[in-house]
């Protein structure tokens, strides 16, 4: 861009964004204005390379303009985490550990949790829109079979939290389409959302139960990482000594479990999660 005048605030005037687009000034500023023009699919593209837009902005971009938006292609590695994130999950055991992001996508996890969460069904465990989600998982799983004691407790607090931060993704196609899919696939999930309950994030203490241990209560803490907005490693610490020797009964599991698996090399899977 030529220089201009000195700004008192940063970022680009109207006219620059136009500019760099390839789009007329007047038009841009019917866009802005949300005027009834007609947005081609490559103008909005244009519009959010310059305005470097990530995907679930460019996709409220396409909504607002009422352009149906068809995703690229994204790479299977992209949707989990980094070699470093997933080290510290493994380092963190016996502890079971999770990263979640805000919707309740499973990105990874370590061979702990899915014990403790019996991850070996993962068609349970597959939510709406393609990914490991564990509320889908909660909520469309029997009773008898919930790893979760007192669903009425645990649930809502979930549901909520989960509204919480729906609150800064309302008219993305994914969050809509997992809310719309969650609440026709539970009944009880659609009638905690319709609740509007919002909490936010903290440290709770939870209670698993697990075919090979019992009941397990546990302290989950949330951990933010740095370059991955919204989404959080949660750890589960036990809260009493018969809880701490279950968990050592799981990582020993864990450990046969390791020990019986193939040699397949050390490359991570698409969300870096070991499916038993």
């Amino acid at each position: 861009m030529p220089p201009g005048l000195r700004r008192r605030t940063p970022g680009l005037r109207r006219e620059e964004v136009a500019q760099l687009s390839g789009v007329g000034v007047t038009w841009y500023t019917w866009l802005e204005q949300g005027r009834p023009i007609n947005a081609s699919a490559q103008v909005l593209d244009a519009v959010a390379r310059t305005l470097r837009l990530d995907r679930p902005e460019r996709e409220h971009l396409y909504h607002l303009a009422e352009v149906a938006y068809e995703p690229e292609a994204v790479p299977e590695h992209v949707a989990g985490v980094s070699p470093e994130i997933q080290g510290i999950l493994d380092a963190l055991a016996p502890l079971p550990a999770v990263v979640y992001n805000a919707r309740y996508d499973v990105l990874a996890t370590n061979g702990t949790y899915d014990l403790l969460f019996d991850r070996r069904d993962g068609k349970t465990w597959t939510g709406p829109l393609g990914v490991p989600n564990v509320l889908w998982s909660l909520f469309t799983t029997p009773d008898v079979k919930c790893p979760v004691v007192g669903r009425r407790v645990e649930l809502p607090l979930m549901v909520a939290q989960l509204r919480g931060a729906y609150g800064r993704h309302v008219g993305e196609p994914a969050w809509e389409s997992f809310v719309r899919l969650l609440s026709e696939a539970s009944p009880y999930f659609a009638e905690l959302w319709r609740s509007g309950d919002v909490v936010p994030p903290g440290t709770r203490v939870k209670t698993f139960r697990h075919e090979l241990v019992g009941e397990v209560r546990m302290t989950s803490v949330s951990l933010s990482i740095n370059g991955m907005p919204e989404c959080r490693i949660v750890t589960y610490t036990p809260c009493d000594e018969q809880s701490r020797r279950a968990v050592d009964v799981l990582q020993a599991e864990e450990r046969r479990n390791d020990e019986s698996r193939p040699l397949l090399g050390t490359g991570s899977g698409d969300c870096g999660a070991k499916e038993n």
